[in-house]
């Protein structure tokens, strides 16, 4: 690693022999020297712990999407469409907003263009920042504590005369959420290459007994692991929370009216909400602060510096930048499909939030078996990352398949209610498991020490493709007529994204490309320091 890993103390720190490990040009292309030294080096109070592994599994399992991802923006369109129906009859679904008259539908997606655009902004000024330092998990902290003060803030917007707070609402909830889920996520390769199976693989580098390359799979494995396992866990610990929901929702009577329906989303959100602080307690606590890079200049000028610097030497990593690439092309069709296929959810069971929970547990109960399914298969054979990546890619494609069929018949493509249920049960299975893997292949081409600024950056990349893909879609709806018109888009989109990540990136490629980079920012480091 470059200077020190989030997450990993001294991770560069000097061998007596300051030759040990480098890495060299030889005929045959890269290759160490006698003694290498582990790419990772330990301090044992910084050891990852079981405690803190569980903690960090327990901030997932309150940050499980349910507040500002899945309900408020339900709760949001919902206050739309009895809006529509107060101006225009039961039949309307036109309403003005941004200069111009727009479907509901559109209106939603517009919304989400305008939240992907702001998180942009945000994540360049934070995630240069976010590898220096001890300041870190303060980052997330504070960015939760605006998040659950947006879910308890739903309790004063139950009424289809607040539709446009109740929109600032929605924007200003998926940029919270969004940031708060990047900023807990890239932690993980700090906690997995902290445990002791590790510092024992890294024991028996130094000493001869493992390749690099079998030091690089256990690696791998081993984020796999906690990035897998964290979503299984907290798929688990969603089902409990939604069994719960349901109690409430039959408490407040949800079914009695649309005023009952209104309030109990309202409720739903700052209950979901309240759970996501109790169990993101542990994680603010028992998170060890481990050193980041020393930023070597004032850290406002730092800040700055390494993000030109990864904008400028991505160039050098040719692998990551193809996969930021596809990254931008698979996230913003995938975003934009779950997008298009909440809208017309929502249509076919009327918002009622009853039915919404019963859909949500198939949905979590069915991505818990998912995880479980890929990570059992993926650890069994030993199968690498992006081979598992490549599965869920094709579990995409499959769903946009279905969806553009339902612009040619009523008769199937997301129109009919047991559609929806299939749907559930259909994406916790075969797509949901993206949320783990598109992460763990970030890992796999992002340099030691490097992981804060390029978890920010493809964040940006994931947020810019998120707007673009919603505002393209909405100009679709809004030029057709049609609400399904965007799948003829998004089917295109994820089969070229797919085949480009399939024929063009390659992870073993991508690790030399690594330890070149990190070999010549140590050489640029010392020659700053010695005034060359």
């Amino acid at each position: 690693m470059a200077s020190a890993a989030p997450g990993l103390a001294q991770v560069a720190a000097s061998a007596e022999d300051p030759s040990k490990g480098m890495v060299e040009d030889g005929k045959d292309g890269l290759v160490e020297q006698d003694h290498p030294v582990a790419p990772d080096q330990y301090d044992e109070r910084f050891e990852t712990s079981r405690w803190e592994i569980w903690a960090y599994y327990s901030y997932y399992i309150g940050n499980n999407g349910l507040t500002l991802f899945n309900f408020a923006p339900t709760a949001a369109q919902s206050l739309l469409a009895q809006q529509a129906e107060a101006v225009g009859g039961p039949d309307n679904t036109i309403l003005y907003f941004a200069g111009a008259d727009r479907t509901i539908n559109s209106i939603v997606l517009l919304s989400n263009g305008i939240s992907f655009a702001i998180q942009i902004v945000i994540f360049l000024v934070l995630g240069s920042y976010a590898d220096f330092g001890t300041f870190r998990p303060n980052i997330l902290i504070v960015l939760s504590l605006v998040a659950f003060g947006i879910g308890f803030g739903w309790l004063g917007v139950h009424d289809e005369s607040q539709w446009q707070t109740g929109l600032g609402l929605y924007i200003i909830g998926l940029i919270a959420y969004q940031l708060c889920l990047t900023y807990w996520t890239a932690a993980f390769p700090g906690l997995a290459r902290n445990t002791r199976i590790m510092r024992d693989k890294a024991r028996e580098f130094e000493a001869g007994a493992i390749t690099r390359d079998e030091y690089d799979h256990v690696d791998s494995m081993k984020r796999n692991e906690l990035s897998n396992v964290a979503f299984y866990i907290q798929s688990l610990g969603e089902i409990v929370i939604l069994a719960v929901i349901v109690g409430v929702m039959f408490a407040l009577n949800v079914n009695a009216s649309v005023a009952n329906n209104n309030w109990g989303l309202s409720v739903l959100i700052a209950f979901a909400s309240g759970v996501w602080l109790l169990l993101a307690l542990p994680w603010f606590i028992l998170e060890k602060r481990r050193p980041g890079q020393d930023p070597g200049m004032n850290i406002v000028l730092a800040g700055f510096w390494q993000l030109w610097r990864a904008l400028t030497q991505i160039w050098q990593l040719k692998q990551s930048l193809f996969y930021l690439i596809g990254y931008f092309l698979l996230g913003d069709s995938l975003n934009t499909t779950v997008t298009v296929i909440g809208t017309l959810q929502n249509e076919i069971v009327a918002y009622n939030t009853l039915q919404l929970t019963y859909l949500l547990i198939v949905g979590i109960a069915a991505q818990a078996l998912g995880i479980w399914a890929f990570w059992t298969i993926q650890k069994r054979w030993q199968l690498p990352t992006k081979t598992m990546f490549n599965a869920v890619a094709v579990g995409i494609i499959v769903l946009d398949g279905w969806g553009m069929i339902g612009i040619w018949t009523q008769r199937f493509g997301f129109h009919n209610s047991w559609e929806v249920w299939v749907y559930q049960a259909f994406y916790g299975l075969f797509v949901c498991p993206w949320y783990s893997y598109s992460q763990t292949m970030i890992s796999e081409v992002t340099p030691r020490g490097k992981e804060f600024l390029f978890f920010s950056l493809f964040s940006i990349i994931g947020k810019t493709s998120s707007f673009i893909g919603p505002l393209v879609s909405s100009a679709i709806i809004d030029d057709t007529g049609n609400n399904s018109s965007p799948f003829y888009f998004l089917f295109a989109l994820s089969l070229v994204s797919f085949l480009w990540l399939l024929f063009f990136v390659d992870v073993k490629k991508s690790r030399v490309e690594q330890r070149e980079f990190l070999e010549r920012e140590k050489m640029r480091v010392g020659e700053k320091g010695r005034g060359v």
